[in-house]
C-alpha cells in the first residue's frame, strides 16, 4: 500500500510539473452576490446519492471517499448562504429512463431508484423556492437543459437574473462539470447566455471517482481513473476553456 501511495504521489508531481494550474483570485461574495455589484449564480452540478452516496449505485463509490465528501460539505454551504440571502442558486441531476442507455456507462440515476436524488445534506433545496432544479438525461448540463421549443432552461435562469457568473460545483469534475463548463463557455462566446461574462469553477467544491489502474485493469473495456490526476486535469482542462478556477471563496 504504500508504495502505491507513493507512486501516486510521484505521479501527481510529475503532472503537476508539466501541467499547472494556477489558481485565480480569490472569489469575493459581498452584497448583491459578487464584487461591483454583480450578480453571481450558484450552479450544482449532480450532487445526487447515485454519484456520493456510499453504496447507492453503479456509479456511487464503494468506499468513504474524501474528496467527494468534501464536495457535499461545500455544496451544502454555499448553497445555504445563497438560499439565505435570496442569490439564484440552479441545479442540475442527472436522471435516466431505464430504456435509454448512456454507453459507455452502466444504468444509473434512473428515474425511481432514488439515486437520481439529491445527497440527504441538500434534500431541503427540493422545497427552497430560490432554486431551479433541472433533470438532465446526459453529461452536458447546458445541452440538457434545452427544450423542445429550442429555449434553454439554464439560458432563460440567467437573463431572468442577469447573472454576469455563475459559480459551478460538483461532481465529477473531469466530465460532467467539465462539459457544462466548456459548454456554457461556448454560448457565451456567440451570444447565447447573456449576460454572462464568467464561468469559475471552484476546485474544493468538485469532485470525481476513483478507479485505480489495477483495480480497472480486472474489468473489461473499462479505463482506469486515478482521482487526483482525473481532477487536476479536469480543472486544467476547464481553464484551458477559459473558465477561471479559483480554491477559496470569501464570504
Amino acid at each position: 500500500m504504500g508504495s502505491d501511495a507513493s507512486s501516486a504521489a510521484d505521479a501527481m508531481g510529475v503532472l503537476r510539473a508539466a501541467v499547472p494550474l494556477q489558481p485565480e483570485a480569490d472569489l469575493v461574495l459581498a452584497t448583491g452576490g459578487g464584487e461591483r455589484g454583480q450578480v453571481v449564480g450558484l450552479v450544482l452540478v449532480d450532487v445526487s446519492n447515485g454519484f456520493c452516496t456510499v453504496g447507492a449505485g453503479n456509479l456511487a463509490p464503494v468506499t468513504p471517499n474524501k474528496q467527494i465528501e468534501k464536495m457535499v460539505d461545500e455544496a451544502a454551504r454555499l448553497a445555504k448562504v445563497f438560499c439565505e440571502r435570496n442569490w439564484p442558486v440552479f441545479a442540475f441531476l442527472d436522471t435516466h429512463y431505464p430504456d435509454k442507455p448512456e454507453p459507455p456507462f452502466p444504468p444509473h440515476c434512473i428515474i425511481g431508484s432514488g439515486e437520481e436524488n439529491f445527497v440527504p445534506a441538500l434534500e431541503w433545496l427540493e422545497k427552497d423556492p430560490n432554486v431551479t432544479i433541472r433533470r438532465k438525461d446526459c453529461i452536458d448540463g447546458y445541452l440538457g437543459a434545452f427544450e423542445k421549443d429550442g429555449s434553454n432552461v439554464f439560458s432563460d435562469w440567467v437573463a431572468k437574473f442577469q447573472i454576469k457568473t455563475v459559480l459551478v460545483l460538483g461532481i465529477c469534475t473531469d466530465f460532467c462539470v467539465l462539459d457544462f463548463a466548456s459548454s456554457a463557455l461556448a454560448a457565451r462566446n456567440i451570444g447565447r447566455v447573456p449576460p454572462l461574462e464568467d464561468v469559475v469553477i471552484y476546485s474544493e467544491g468538485c469532485a470525481t471517482y476513483n478507479l485505480p489502474v489495477e483495480v480497472a485493469r480486472s474489468m473489461q473495456g473499462t479505463l482506469a481513473h486515478p482521482q487526483d490526476l482525473m481532477h487536476h486535469m479536469g480543472l486544467y482542462m476547464a481553464k484551458s476553456r477559459g473558465a477561471k478556477v479559483v480554491d477559496r471563496i470569501i464570504i
